[in-house]
């Protein structure tokens, strides 16, 4: 195959060569090297520094990049057992995610490409992410409903194949993951808190609680009221009545938080005559909304496919896998590409 990068041209043979993504959209710092569409190494650096702050601060998630990304590169690198010498072509998370986090991993991205010589290849964050479910087998097959969850993303997806995805609806406030982790943090279970809750859910009673569920028309998703009302039912309650039911508590928040999602996704693959739902996204990793689904799918007669835990969250695995294929069409990005913080699943780069 013949490829063109800037004004080199050349032939290149793909299995013999080595690619390597970089994903730096939020708080995590990840870099992995793909070879023959086989994942060699996933290394991911997580940002321990917001745990105080309760949420992500975005110019010290840039700060923390930008010391982490030069040893992750190198660990990937030594665990893969390669030199950048073997690389065929870069691939790094163009967006959408925080400015200057993204920028980043670009300059980063865009310097190696252009001290190697090797083509640059952009990625879309939450493409990776839908894609993801395509790494392991068994994987879903074109056309498939794909429903993405995370602290900063709730949206249901059809992705028709590799380069053609419609969005049928997303959150017209809040993220289903941020909920979570606002929930959490209402209940004194630190940040990021959707794991604490899942785990406490699961010992409690969905039915002990009443906490409204966000009604919004078509397929679309709104978090911002459950919120407000679990802020509001921790002031009134007190924190040892509070302490004392959290199990049930936890329970009944995450019925609320889920239950749309699950109603919606069942809508969705019944209008559009879909037998096949995967999750992503860091919510993927939720037990209760795995076991849901898989019940609402065995009751209709459809698949459930669900990431491994590593591609759930942010992680350059994902960014890989997504940017093998976009190689070996020549599908690559030009040296002056820049980040694109509010770009959306579909959407050109």
């Amino acid at each position: 195959m013949i490829l063109i990068s800037g004004n080199q041209t050349r032939t290149c043979n793909f299995a013999g060569m080595y690619l390597l993504a970089i994903e730096s959209s939020c708080d995590d710092t990840s870099v992995a090297v793909v070879h023959n569409g086989v994942l060699l190494c996933n290394i991911v650096s997580s940002q321990l520094v917001h745990n105080t702050f309760g949420g992500v601060v975005p110019e010290m998630a840039s700060r923390e990049h930008l010391k982490n990304i030069v040893w992750v590169a190198d660990a990937a690198l030594q665990e893969a057992g390669i030199t950048t010498r073997q690389l065929g072509a870069v691939a790094v998370t163009a967006g959408p995610g925080l400015p200057g986090s993204l920028m980043v991993g670009v300059s980063f991205a865009k310097g190696l490409a252009l001290s190697l010589k090797k083509p640059l290849i952009a990625i879309n964050h939450m493409e990776a992410h839908i894609l993801s479910l395509l790494i392991q087998q068994p994987a879903p097959r074109f056309p498939f409903l794909c429903l993405v969850v995370s602290g900063g993303h709730t949206m249901l997806v059809v992705v028709k194949n590799w380069n053609q995805m419609a969005i049928l609806g997303q959150t017209k406030d809040d993220a289903v993951g941020e909920a979570f982790d606002k929930c959490a943090k209402l209940l004194g279970l630190g940040y990021p808190g959707g794991k604490a809750i899942d785990d406490l859910a699961r010992k409690g009673n969905p039915d002990a609680f009443a906490f409204p569920v966000g009604v919004v028309d078509g397929y679309n998703f709104s978090y911002s009221g459950v919120k407000t009302a679990v802020m509001y039912f921790v002031r009134e309650k007190g924190e040892a009545f509070v302490q004392a039911q959290l199990a049930d508590i936890c329970a009944s928040i995450q019925r609320a938080l889920l239950k749309p999602l699950v109603q919606k996704s069942v809508l969705a693959m019944k209008q559009y005559d879909l037998s096949q739902i995967g999750i992503a996204g860091g919510v993927a990793a939720n037990s209760g909304l795995r076991h849901w689904l898989s019940e609402i799918c065995s009751q209709n007669n459809a698949e459930l496919f669900v990431p491994d835990y590593q591609y759930c969250t942010d992680n350059a695995g994902m960014v890989g896998f997504a940017a093998w294929h976009k190689w070996q069409s020549g599908d690559f990005a030009s040296p002056g590409m820049v980040t694109q913080p509010r770009l959306v699943v579909g959407q050109p780069l």
